[in-house]
């Protein structure tokens, strides 16, 4: 019985793994997209305040 449940065990270890693996994958591609989203607007946003420092200065 022992060796039964050794054996279900290893099943649901690779399963979590599995699962954890999709997830951290998922998060990579969110944190990715977000990035390049948010760097185009920061980008945007910095251009315009050297711009504003450039009239000022």
């Amino acid at each position: 019985m022992s060796k039964i449940h050794v054996s279900h065990d290893r099943d649901e270890r690779g399963a979590t793994a599995t699962e954890y693996g999709l997830l951290v994958g998922f998060i990579a591609i969110v944190i990715v997209l977000g990035v390049a989203l948010f760097g185009g607007a920061l980008n945007t946003y910095f251009g315009g305040l050297s711009t504003w420092l450039a009239g000022v200065i």
